[in-house]
């Protein structure tokens, strides 16, 4: 059996965990909003039309942040189309996705959701088809006091007082051929620019993210950002990355290698963002929202994300996640924790029913998908300080040459409740492997809890009419001794280990 070797030190620490990892996306795209979020004829709805159903695992799979109306919808929405009475709301023609609009989820109505969840909102700015005028008008509908146009609008409208959004997106992948009203780095670097600043005249407080490039796969990729901080770099906080997983060759140990990547692409874009400050002589520190991430590539073609003749609400990338699948999803919540010292958002793509871990049925049920574990307990126990980890693990290197080691892991010290959380992979697929953790300087009193996600059948999958085929399990084999943590990892295994420190009172102001 191989064994792999982890040590955590109280006092070395990555960065305090930025709650906003734990983010998803809710788009104007086939069935995320209409009969996904929202269903007023449904049995479980509540007075404002929202699925209690999808609410409650909403709540259960812990989200913090969504990120709203899109995507790719983005670029061409008319915000003032979705709001007033829905009696009167135009439908629109979205050239995106080739679909109707009924405009009967709007601002208003996604400000409410986000209340009843408790979830902080995170709103973009169409940059396509529109721009600042756009981005001024917007933000002052929704965060201007009472007392201008706009702002008097959205009181005629129900709401006295501003929405208050922090988080606001500059556009949406605005390099990609796709994007409705794409542009060149300098031209979006420009209007990102006063977007960006009309923005904060209106609402100072505001934390905005600019559109890095679409992916890392572009050709603009590296010359995008650096070119568009050239231009905002004062004026943003965050740059924007986005990356979907893929196994096209079905091959489990080359998929593992994916999570290696997003870690190589987050490097990627500090070391931009850091080389722009750099040639300003700047201290600022532009951090990174991760603001659509997840595996996508069973449903990325034609047929899967166009339906003819314009229609609401369609079935467009309804992808069915396996046990492989969840492993990835665990893997890149890893990699996103242990990068907490710059990645501030991380917006898991999308929330339900669109590339998503809650799946629903129209007037029918709604069920967890395999990724929904990972980010749940992921979520449940991401609290605290990131600490810095020291591995040695067998691995093994892909066709590409990427060295893969069997071990993944992270530490979070909690100190406000007085626990160390690891989340581990074992990327071996036939053979456990046997962890050893050192946590120093803390005198563990207790194992609280041992969780690990495991099927010996690496394509099952979850399903209406089976929603619980994969589901997560008590690790039996954890044991704590001392500071020293053990475990017997599962072949091609995510698991997560809580512990209680003898010592809570260590709580730091």
């Amino acid at each position: 059996m191989p064994n792999a070797q982890l040590i955590a030190d109280r006092d070395f620490v990555v960065s305090e965990l930025d709650r906003m990892l734990f983010g998803s996306f809710v788009e104007h795209m086939g069935r995320s909003v209409y009969s996904g979020i929202y269903e007023p004829d449904h049995p479980t709805a509540d007075a404002h039309g929202f699925r209690g159903d999808v609410l409650a695992l909403v709540a259960e799979l812990g989200v913090t942040l969504v990120r709203y109306p899109g995507g790719n919808f983005l670029s061409g929405y008319n915000w003032e189309d979705g709001v007033g009475p829905q009696a009167e709301r135009p439908k629109r023609r979205d050239l995106a996705w080739f679909s109707t609009e009924s405009n009967q989820f709007g601002t208003n109505e996604f400000i409410d959701w986000c209340r009843v969840t408790g979830i902080e909102p995170m709103f973009g700015v169409n940059l396509g088809t529109r721009g600042i005028d756009e981005a001024r008008r917007f933000i002052e509908y929704c965060n201007g006091a009472p007392g201008s146009a706009l702002a008097d609008w959205r009181v005629e409208h129900g709401y006295r007082q501003p929405h208050g959004i922090k988080y606001w997106c500059l556009g949406n992948e605005m390099d990609g051929p796709w994007q409705i009203g794409s542009l060149t780095a300098a031209e979006y670097g420009r209007r990102a620019q006063e977007s960006a600043k009309v923005m904060r005249w209106v609402d100072p407080d505001v934390q905005l993210a600019a559109c890095g490039s679409s992916n890392r796969g572009m050709q603009t990729f590296g010359h995008w950002e650096q070119e568009v901080l050239d231009h905002c770099f004062d004026q943003v906080d965050l740059i924007s990355l986005h990356t979907y997983f893929r196994n096209d060759h079905d091959d489990l140990g080359e998929y593992f290698a994916e999570i290696e990547l997003m870690d190589m692409f987050i490097r990627e874009v500090v070391s931009i963002c850091d080389a722009v400050a750099a040639k300003r002589r700047s201290p600022k520190r532009v951090m990174l929202s991760f603001d659509e991430w997840n595996v996508w590539y069973r449903t990325h073609s034609e047929p899967y994300m166009h339906k003819p003749g314009w229609p609401t609400a369609p079935r467009l990338i309804e992808e069915v996640y396996d046990f492989e699948d969840a492993l990835i999803v665990g893997g890149a919540l890893i990699t996103l924790i242990n990068n907490a010292d710059r990645v501030k958002i991380a917006c898991l793509a999308q929330l339900v029913n669109v590339i998503a871990p809650i799946m629903t049925e129209p007037g029918g049920p709604a069920w967890r998908q395999t990724i929904f574990w990972p980010f749940a307990l992921a979520a449940r126990h991401g609290h605290g300080r990131v600490l810095q980890l020291h591995t040695a693990s067998p691995g093994y290197t892909t066709q590409a040459g990427i060295e893969v080691p069997y071990l993944y892991a992270t530490a979070i010290d909690n100190r406000a409740d007085g626990t160390v959380t690891l989340m581990a992979m074992n990327r071996h697929q036939s053979e456990p492997l046997e962890l050893n953790a050192e946590l120093r300087g803390y005198g563990l009193e207790e194992l609280v809890s041992a969780t690990e996600l495991h099927e010996q059948d690496t394509k099952a999958t979850n399903t209406a009419d089976e929603p619980d085929r994969v589901v997560p399990r008590r690790l039996a084999s954890a044991r704590l001794s001392g500071a020293i943590v053990q475990a017997t990892l599962q072949p091609a295994s995510w698991n997560i280990i809580v512990l209680r420190t003898r010592d809570v009172s260590h709580t730091e102001a």
